[in-house]
């Protein structure tokens, strides 16, 4: 399978949310002259909330972003692609403050009012020079329709940009609109978001509901996707609301609240498949799941399973029985059963006799595996990988140059 190609809206839809603005630009940060220089930039201020990567080495936009996120409301975020901005000291954070305040004081916008994202090379100093020069050329490419352009300024080694929006009337008569775009291929694992995404939404809510809402979202979505095992220093979600869908705040526990809370879920879902799908070499999309499990920890530790014999399509459950075995979940080996597309391959621990058939469902683009740990009733779990190919380690052995 080559990896994914973007789907076109069938209505010819062009993406767009109240009060909200994008671009997307070359700023010669790449060295084949593609976009790499984005903004999104709200009319108004928005409420904002975040999510950042667990990695003990972060890069210099998301030491940045954590503090500035504190004020609960921000305008927008610039974002390049290209550089990390990351392993870069205090030179890193002096030029990403340099970005965003230029940035700042060229929109008529207060101090600490924009935040700041980079995806790249790690330990190479940010062109900040060549970045602020084109600053007032992606100033002039803001539109209400820029998403587009913008989805493809942030790739890196993507095969394709990476968009999701929806419309959704909410009780009362309003309807909201989500728009949400992303990035990632490698460099893929749950340890928070695993890549950048960033999400707009006209729905008002305060900073606190909007952080509920997306830390819930993320833990469904984001954090159960895997491609390399690899934690970018880089991982940001960002979520934007300016509320000009009108009305008072959605709270926690009301209706409307509700409503946002199963879009944003769907929209980082569907974000979050396009990244597996789009995983560096890869040829088949997996879902994995897990139930029967003690705990829900029990189920996230044996989830993350072995993936190595799904590029050739060879059903080895000996391999997940021993990553099984090393997980750390609590089970019991004589009772697992193991499915490959709906074909029982183990059966209480042993051989079950269907390898051929097993063999023949297992050549699809997506293939679904699950493991029946037969130690609960209700613990369970999904997530999505993708396979290693040789392109993999081909598209990694020469990404910095």
């Amino acid at each position: 399978m080559a990896r994914e190609k973007p789907k076109k809206n069938p209505a010819g839809q062009i993406f767009s949310v109240r009060g909200f603005k994008a671009a997307g630009i070359g700023a010669g940060i790449k060295r084949n002259g593609a976009k790499d220089l984005a903004l999104i930039l709200s009319d108004s201020p928005a409420t904002v909330a975040g999510v950042f990567t667990k990695s003990a080495v972060r890069a210099a936009p998301v030491l940045l972003d954590i503090e500035r996120i504190k004020r609960g409301t921000s305008r927008g975020v610039v974002v390049n692609s290209g550089n990390a901005n990351a392993c870069t000291g205090r030179r890193g954070l002096k030029d990403a403050e340099a970005i965003v305040t230029f940035a700042e004081k060229a929109l008529g916008l207060k101090n600490g009012e924009l935040l700041v994202a980079s995806t790249g090379v790690i330990g190479v100093p940010l062109p900040a020079e060549k970045i602020r020069s084109s600053l007032p050329a992606l100033f002039q490419n803001l539109k209400p329709s820029g998403w587009t352009d913008a989805a493809e300024a942030i790739r890196t080694t993507d095969a394709f940009p990476k968009i999701a929006f929806a419309k959704k009337r909410i009780p009362g008569g309003r309807t909201i609109s989500l728009l949400g775009m992303a990035k990632g291929a490698g460099m893929i694992c749950p340890s928070m978001a695993t890549m950048l995404a960033f999400f707009a939404t006209d729905a008002p809510l305060t900073a606190a509901s909007l952080k509920k809402a997306l830390v819930t979202s993320v833990e469904k979505s984001f954090n159960r996707i895997t491609v390399d095992n690899d934690t970018s220093t880089n991982d940001t979600v960002l979520i934007f609301a300016n509320g000009l869908a009108g009305g008072s705040p959605l709270k926690p526990g009301g209706s409307g609240y509700a409503v946002f809370s199963k879009l944003l879920d769907e929209l980082s879902l569907r974000l979050s498949h396009m990244i597996v799908k789009d995983g560096e070499g890869a040829t088949r999309f997996i879902e994995i799941e897990v139930f029967g499990a003690k705990s829900r920890k029990d189920a996230e530790l044996a989830a993350f399973l072995v993936k190595t014999a799904f590029f050739g399509a060879d059903p080895n459950w000996g391999r997940v029985m021993a990553a099984l075995g090393s997980s750390g979940a609590d089970f019991r080996q004589d009772r697992v059963d193991i499915y490959f597309d709906g074909i029982k391959v183990v059966k209480d621990g042993m051989d079950a006799g269907k390898e051929k058939q097993a063999a023949r469902a297992i050549k699809k683009k997506e293939v679904r595996l699950r493991v029946d740990l037969k130690r609960g009733k209700s613990s369970s779990l999904k997530l999505w990988t993708s396979d290693l190919s040789y392109d993999y380690v081909r598209i990694n052995s020469s990404y910095r140059s």
